[in-house]
Formats: structure tokens, C-alpha cells, sequence
């Protein structure tokens, strides 16, 4: 149990920390069940033939997400971390039931914004939370098992989705799994995660006064150099994310693969990336930030043409191992970035203009990717993704300096 008086370190809040390790699975879960079945209900049930049209979804679930990330540190600093928690649980409810009855495209696109709503108030929240708890000495762990639990459950809910779909038929029988994570979700945080927002006070008293720093935005997205080469590297990795939830999927059903099959595929990526946070968020606390970013997003970028010239099962189960262990090596490690050079202070708005230019990438990701597809097919799509991600590990390169804190031990 969390002490009434805050302490701060990882062992103290070990009670509370695995809770909101575990709630953090349940909202992961609920983005996993969508990366199988989706973009093959677009094509099979609603009959939508152009990739832009189909890809709507990703745009409303990006732009909601990418707002209420903004929103959701300014929230949590005024109104405290669980009630913008369990917030975001309620309105998660509803989003399984409305997969389930939608008789238009258009249901399904309202789903997604708010599925982007509740993933921006939970997720952003579970991981401000958790930064409170820790303090300054071991943030890339505690990132690292935020991460890797939310995204080991994406992937395996894609993998149980698939198989439920290749069983039972895409609806309704997959997104009974969503509905009984967000009841859980919900229960859970409402009754035993406890407020936080005093350890951040403690950690913002012992850090001192802060720098006086005006338009926090401003300061995040342009001008101070770590953050803003944070935002654009967040923004490309999630762009990945983008058009490899769009266009998987279709690539690999294209190749005559079942619906098993597909949701195995589709699970590796995440599953490799979920998993290797466990490993890359403690090691950029021992061997610094830069190095991690820089090498994790050439690593996609090679990754993302193998996926583009690669057929086959095995050529691309291999590229998503290496797709997956590129982001492992850069998700965390950009969130401990912004821990490490915002002030607590006003660290929930730093972290909440970082998720906004990240999240945003779901929407570039999913523009791109039908744009480009429409044009000249899936594989083109993938390969230019893949130009614009070593771009970016180019900019970290030149621009990120070392953020690690000085003493920080794994």
C-alpha cells in the first residue's frame, strides 16, 4: 500500500506500481482488439475498397487520442491522476458494444474517437502516475513495464481476436474480450489505485524552484532541443504504428493467409515490442537515452523495407521481430527524455504535449499509408514509411543531446 505521507522509489510504491502495471495491460488490451479485425471489416463486412476511406478509423482514433493526451496532464495536474483514470474507463465502455451493432462505417468511426478518448485519459494517466511514484532515479524502468504491458496486451488480444475470429466469425464473439477488460479496467481504478499527485509535490519541493518557462508547448514542440526531437521521433514511431495497423493486416490476408494466421502475424510486432521494453527502458537508464533512439529508429526504418520487399510467412515474421525490437528500443526511452528535462512542476503538461505530437502519428500514419497505397499499392506505402523513419533517427542524431540524469542507476 502507498504510505499516507508520499515516498518515492520503485520498492516503496511497489503495491501500487504493479496495480497500475496491470490496469495498463487491460488498456492495451482494449487498442489490441481492433489491429486484426478491423481493416478486414472494412473490406469484408462494410465493402469500403479504397484504403483512405477505410483508414478513417485510425484518423478519428488518432486525432481524439492525440487531443485528449493534451488535455489529460492538464487534467491530472488540476483535478488529480485517478479521477482522470477512471474518467477515461467510463468512457471506454461503450466502445466494444458499438464494434458489435454498427451497421454503417461511420459507428465504427464514432468507436474510434472514443476508444482515442479513453486511451488518451488512461494511458497518459497510468504513465504519469507511475512516473510520480518512481522519482528520478529508475524512470526507464518504470517506463519500460508501463510500456511493455500495455503493448504485450495489445498483442496478445490481436492474437486472441484472431483466433476467436477465425472460429466463431469477426462479430460479435471478439469484442466480448474488450467489453470484459474495460468492466475490469474499470473496477479496478475506481476501488484500489490511489492518487499520486502528492508524490510529484514531494519530488517538485526536493527538485527545487523551477525555471521560469514560458508556453509550455511551445517549449516542448519547438524550442528546447531533447523535447522537441522527443516530439518528432514520438510522432514517426507512431506513424509506423499507423500504417502497420492499417496495412498488415491487408498485406498479409492479400497473400492468401486465414484469419489465424493473420492475427499471429499481426501479434508478432507488438508482442516483440511489448516484451523488449521489459530490457531497453532499465538499460537507457545505465547506458543513456540517445544512443537507444538513434539506433531504434534506423533499425525500423530497415525494418519497414523488409516488410515492403519481403512474401512470406517467415521473411515477415522476421521483420516484424525486427520491427518490434526497434520501437522496444525508442518507446520508452523518448517518454523518459521528457521525465528527464521537464521540471516536475510542469513535467504532466510536458508529457501531455509529447503524447499529442505522438498520437498524431496515428493520423500522418494512416493519411500516408491510403494516400500512397491508393497511388501505387501496399508495398509502397510501407517502403516510404520506411524513408521517413530513418529521417527521423537522422534528426535525433544531429539534435538530442544526453538526457540520462547523472547518477541514475538500473
Amino acid at each position: 500500500m502507498t504510505p499516507s505521507t508520499p515516498v518515492l522509489g520503485l520498492r516503496t510504491n511497489l503495491a501500487q506500481f504493479s496495480l497500475l502495471v496491470a490496469v495498463n495491460g487491460l488498456v492495451g488490451a482494449m487498442l489490441g482488439q481492433e489491429r486484426t479485425l478491423l481493416p478486414l471489416l472494412a473490406t469484408e463486412e462494410f465493402g469500403l475498397g479504397s484504403y483512405s476511406a477505410a483508414f478513417t478509423y485510425i484518423v478519428a482514433f488518432g486525432l481524439a487520442k492525440a487531443a485528449t493526451n493534451y488535455l489529460a496532464g492538464a487534467w491530472a495536474e488540476r483535478y488529480g491522476r485517478k479521477p482522470v483514470l477512471v474518467a477515461g474507463w467510463l468512457v471506454a465502455l461503450p466502445v466494444p458494444l458499438m464494434l458489435i451493432w454498427a451497421d454503417t462505417w461511420a459507428w465504427v468511426v464514432v468507436a474510434n474517437v472514443l476508444l482515442g478518448v479513453s486511451q488518451g485519459l488512461t494511458w497518459s494517466t497510468t504513465v504519469i502516475m507511475k512516473i510520480d511514484l518512481v522519482g528520478p532515479e529508475r524512470r526507464g524502468l518504470a517506463l519500460g513495464l508501463n510500456e511493455s504491458a500495455g503493448y504485450v496486451a495489445v498483442a496478445a488480444m490481436a492474437l486472441a481476436t484472431g483466433y476467436v475470429a477465425g472460429h466463431a466469425g469477426l462479430r460479435p464473439e471478439p469484442f466480448l474480450l474488450g467489453l470484459a477488460c474495460a468492466a475490469l479496467g474499470l473496477g479496478l481504478s475506481a476501488v484500489l489505485v490511489r492518487e499520486t499527485r502528492g508524490h510529484a509535490r514531494l519530488e517538485s519541493d526536493q527538485a527545487g524552484r523551477a525555471e521560469r518557462t514560458n508556453g509550455i508547448f511551445v517549449h516542448t514542440s519547438v524550442r528546447e532541443p531533447a523535447l522537441s526531437s522527443a516530439c518528432q521521433a514520438g510522432l514517426v514511431n507512431n506513424l509506423n504504428d499507423g500504417v502497420a495497423w492499417g496495412l498488415f493486416p491487408v498485406l498479409f490476408a492479400g497473400a492468401g493467409l486465414g484469419l489465424g494466421h493473420v492475427g499471429l502475424l499481426v501479434a508478432v510486432y507488438p508482442a516483440v515490442w511489448g516484451l523488449g521494453q521489459l530490457v531497453t527502458g532499465a538499460l537507457s537508464d545505465r547506458v543513456g537515452r540517445k544512443r537507444l533512439i538513434v539506433a531504434g529508429m534506423l533499425l525500423q526504418g530497415a525494418a519497414l523495407f523488409a516488410f515492403a520487399a519481403a512474401s512470406g510467412w517467415v521473411a515477415w515474421g522476421v521483420a516484424a521481430v525486427a520491427l518490434g525490437t526497434g520501437t522496444a528500443l525508442v518507446y520508452p526511452t523518448l517518454l523518459a527524455v521528457v521525465a528527464d528535462v521537464a521540471h516536475p512542476a510542469w513535467r504532466t503538461r510536458a508529457v501531455g504535449t509529447y503524447r499529442l505530437w505522438r498520437d498524431l502519428g496515428f493520423v500522418a500514419g494512416a493519411l500516408l499509408a491510403g494516400l500512397v497505397a491508393d497511388l501505387w499499392g501496399v508495398r509502397a506505402a510501407i517502403a516510404v514509411a520506411g524513408v521517413v523513419t530513418i529521417a527521423s533517427g537522422l534528426v535525433v542524431l544531429a539534435r538530442l543531446y544526453e538526457t540520462r540524469p547523472h547518477g541514475s542507476r538500473a
